[in-house]
């Protein structure tokens, strides 16, 4: 015997029947099921007060499977949401928050396969390098840095990343 989910068609169970007959009149039966465990959730959106809230219609992460998307995050404080002053400041304040929707999400940066950096002076790019090394251990994931003219609240430096978990 093989029980569906009605929304789904996935089996949630299977099971046996097994009739017994005691006499002529009497019929029972056995029946024993083992139950599917469900799907994890296709996609399950990660949220977190120790990073910003977001400041538009998006998710601080989404996780799909063991895959984790963090959305951008700039130097915003997560509890003022107030911009830190300065460009040493706020590529701190960007790998930190990306750090907590990370742990939010079960993942840690070094489960990062790709980080995109923008930075509105990429005179500031061997800062970035300084400070995510301390944030993210060898081997390194794939990276981008791209100069952008403007960044969200005035931001000097924004970085999403891409994580796998396992």
């Amino acid at each position: 015997m093989l029980v569906k989910d009605v929304a789904s068609g996935l089996p949630i169970s299977a099971g046996l029947y097994a009739p017994l007959i005691i006499n002529r009149h009497t019929r029972r039966g056995v029946q024993v099921s083992i139950p599917r465990e469900p799907p994890p959730p296709r996609r399950q959106i990660v949220s977190t007060a120790k990073a910003p809230a977001a400041i538009g219609p998006y998710s601080q992460a989404v996780r799909a499977g063991n895959t984790v998307y963090l959305s951008g995050q700039i130097g915003l404080d997560p509890v003022t949401m107030n911009m830190v002053d300065g460009i040493d400041a706020q590529i701190v304040r960007v790998f930190e928050n990306l750090k907590a929707v990370a742990a939010a999400s079960g993942a840690t940066l070094n489960d990062a396969v790709k980080i995109t950096i923008y930075l509105t002076d990429l005179v500031n790019f061997t800062k970035v390098n300084d400070v995510m090394m301390q944030f993210v251990a060898e081997p390194y994931p794939a990276r981008a840095a791209v100069g952008v003219k403007e960044l969200p609240r005035g931001a000097l430096v924004e970085a999403d990343a891409i994580l796998v978990i396992g």
